[in-house]
């Protein structure tokens, strides 16, 4: 980074998907960043679980602005159902915690995988409305990779050939929901200037 530094660069973003696991590591990161007097600012991606107050502390005063927050649903049920290792209120504590420091917060939803229901929907986008993030982008459908539960349930249910190698980007939504949930989230986004597909 001072390499980069010294040829101009003053703005970074961490690609890890979950920068602050290990906790230990990133506070590391964090306290070499303070130490080295490099002022620079960056962006990274945060698992909403793990951050503590001299975590989220340490990032801001190294140069955090922006984290982006895969919440992924606000319906404890979904959460469950992608196998998520968090819950609604773990994210509503972390999207508090970086603003109480502030740090923006993007955040991101996934509608439409296997058990949604509009209901669970709704929930959702009333959750993601009341953690007031900075910004929001929403996924019509979650992406099927190889080798995954949601390939098989994709099989299963005759979406995808067992023989296709996902290269081409298929996208699983729960039946009958598609064309509801298309309508239903334009119309939010009319109303929504900082959320976006």
């Amino acid at each position: 980074m001072a390499r980069h530094v010294q040829k101009g660069f003053t703005q970074f973003y961490f690609t890890d998907n979950t920068f602050n696991l290990p906790p230990s590591y990133a506070g590391e990161l964090c306290r070499k960043l303070i130490s080295s007097g490099l002022r620079v600012s960056w962006r990274c991606i945060v698992y909403p679980v793990k951050l503590s107050d001299t975590l989220v502390r340490d990032m801001a005063k190294s140069g955090c602005k922006e984290v982006s927050l895969g919440c992924e649903s606000g319906s404890e049920h979904m959460l469950c159902s992608m196998n998520k290792r968090f819950k609604p209120d773990d994210v509503r504590w972390t999207c508090a915690l970086l603003k109480d420091f502030g740090i923006r917060r993007m955040g991101f939803l996934l509608l439409g995988g296997p058990g949604e229901t509009k209901e669970s929907v709704e929930e959702s986008l009333s959750f993601a409305e009341s953690v007031d993030l900075d910004m929001l982008k929403i996924s019509i459908g979650i992406r099927i990779y190889p080798y995954t539960r949601l390939a098989k349930i994709a099989v299963e249910e005759g979406i995808i050939p067992p023989e296709d190698s996902l290269l081409s980007p298929k996208f699983y939504i729960e039946k009958g929901l598609e064309s509801w949930l298309r309508s239903r989230v334009q119309d939010l986004l009319a109303k929504k200037p900082t959320w976006f597909l």
